[in-house]
């Protein structure tokens, strides 16, 4: 039996209302998890991105690219894994300001983990961390002993080390 794999998949498509919830339907019927998923603009005018991250064989990732890329909206998926790819996560931490000044340990763990303030008040203060998800998950760990009032992590964003065709394929596509 074909192994499990991380991949992070990459779909360029028409900005289209209910075109996410199709894709991610894709994926329900087959009872797969989506780990993360982001969608934003891409680099090219009027295309955006999506960016998912899955668990699944290959021979199911392939299937799914198919039946993904017959949405009318879809110009082209692709998948990758790990290491074909730069890839980062975001999160933010909400913490009580009295750690700030009653922990120097707090500034430890900020300094180390290359973690930057971005609000402070007289309740809380706003920590941003950025990186693999490996450093996101022992950040919070770290910090969950002390107390964290809100966390949230964005989905996965990737660029491919290797250079991608969807410039040739979006040229070809708007003729």
């Amino acid at each position: 039996m074909e192994e499990k794999q991380t991949y992070t998949v990459s779909i360029y498509t028409e900005n289209n209302i209910g075109l996410l919830n199709r894709i991610s339907a894709i994926f329900q019927r087959r009872h797969i998890n989506i780990e993360s998923i982001n969608s934003s603009k891409s680099e090219i005018k009027s295309v955006s991105r999506i960016t998912l991250l899955v668990k699944i064989t290959e021979v199911n990732m392939k299937k799914i690219i198919g039946q993904i890329e017959k949405q009318v909206e879809v110009i082209k998926a692709y998948y990758h894994l790990d290491e074909q790819i730069v890839y980062q996560e975001s999160c933010l931490f909400k913490l009580s300001s009295d750690l700030l000044i009653d922990n120097d340990e707090i500034q430890n763990i900020i300094n180390d983990s290359k973690t930057k303030v971005v609000n402070v008040n007289k309740e809380f203060f706003v920590l941003k961390k950025s990186g693999r998800k490996e450093e996101i998950e022992e950040l919070y760990h770290v910090l969950e002993k002390h107390g964290i009032m809100q966390f949230v992590r964005a989905g996965r964003i990737a660029i491919t080390k290797d250079k991608m065709d969807i410039s040739s394929i979006i040229a070809t596509y708007n003729k």
